[in-house]
């Protein structure tokens, strides 16, 4: 008779291999804003003003950061120079709990609205008055609205020349006020004349061939639930990509005020607040999560694109280049 086959069975530590998936983590980021500073709101509400409205930024924050040790989350918070002047405890109490802190311009100006100078000035500020308050050294910025599209990649080497080491401003979808859709979706090195920065886009998903933001923000909160949960599992298990998440303090706030603003802008600013703690909750107890800084730490490991490589990415044809808006001078401190 043959020999009959024999098989030798599988070691513990290789079946444990084996059944191991590979998976992606994913970054929460929270743009540290208050509710009346949101670009959607620029034709009624003046920055010069902004003192005037009823701060309720630092009670979201705290309700956030509760939040956040019970699941023992961190999280990359780009906070606006402009909060970090006024309320600098506030900042300093997110370093001190062990979260990264950002920088999101001083005053909330999409980029593309701004001159050169203007850019370089509103950047320096910011990141001076968030590292004063913070108390630590900031190396990532993220632009107001993701303002950082085929018309304003300018800015990329103002940023490293102004010693920022990765950026998550430039959302690979197609939107009327931002985004290059065919940029790439995973983070990728970009090489400027000043230095590299790591890119970390927002989270995306394909479906029927485009990118669809998965990322969170208004996307979190007017998606039903389940796709946005497949997708981000599709993303970090299926591409095994890092999904990058945001969202602002006052998007758990359903009982801030109204302002009177266009039909459209309420829809993206008020629709679903109410739901956006329970969403976040089911996101922090699935998901493994780090800092933005961390995502971005080797950069050695990421794809390579010169600026010219990305700037050469088929522009969007609505996305005309309009006369930059100057900011108003920064306030004494």
């Amino acid at each position: 008779m043959p020999d009959r086959e024999t098989t030798t069975a599988p070691q513990e530590g290789e079946l444990k291999r084996s059944q191991t998936k590979r998976v992606a983590p994913a970054v929460l980021t929270i743009d540290l804003e208050d509710y009346y500073q949101v670009s959607a709101f620029n034709g009624v509400v003046r920055p010069e003003d902004w003192s005037w409205y009823p701060s309720r930024v630092e009670r979201n924050v705290e309700r956030l950061l509760d939040l956040l040790d019970e699941y023992g989350v961190k999280a990359t918070w780009f906070t606006l120079g402009w909060e970090a002047t006024r309320r600098g405890s506030m900042v300093r109490k997110v370093a001190e709990r062990g979260h990264e802190v950002a920088c999101h311009s001083y005053w909330h100006r999409e980029v593309w609205r701004l001159a050169h100078d203007e850019f370089a000035r509103d950047t320096r500020d910011a990141k001076q008055a968030v590292e004063d308050a913070a108390g630590v050294a900031v190396r990532g910025y993220r632009a107001p609205s993701f303002s950082i599209r085929h018309d304003s990649l300018w800015a990329l080497p103002l940023l490293a020349e102004a010693g920022f080491t990765y950026d998550s401003s430039i959302f690979p979808v197609y939107h009327p006020s931002y985004g290059i859709p065919k940029a790439p979706h995973q983070p990728y090195v970009v090489d400027t004349r000043y230095g590299s920065l790591v890119e970390l886009p927002p989270a995306t998903t394909s479906l029927f061939g485009k990118r669809m933001a998965v990322a969170g923000g208004a996307y979190l909160r007017h998606f039903p639930m389940g796709v946005i949960e497949h997708s981000l599992k599709r993303l970090t298990q299926g591409e095994v990509l890092p999904a990058v998440l945001y969202l602002h303090p006052w998007e758990i706030d359903p009982r801030q005020p109204r302002l009177k603003v266009s039909m459209l802008s309420r829809i993206r600013h008020y629709r679903g607040l109410a739901k956006t703690e329970k969403r976040l909750r089911r996101l922090l107890s699935s998901m493994q999560f780090v800092t933005a800084g961390e995502l971005a730490a080797q950069p050695d490991l990421l794809p390579r694109l010169s600026l010219d490589g990305l700037s050469a990415l088929t522009p969007r044809r609505d996305q005309a280049s309009r006369s930059p808006r100057t900011a108003p001078a920064r306030p004494p401190a």
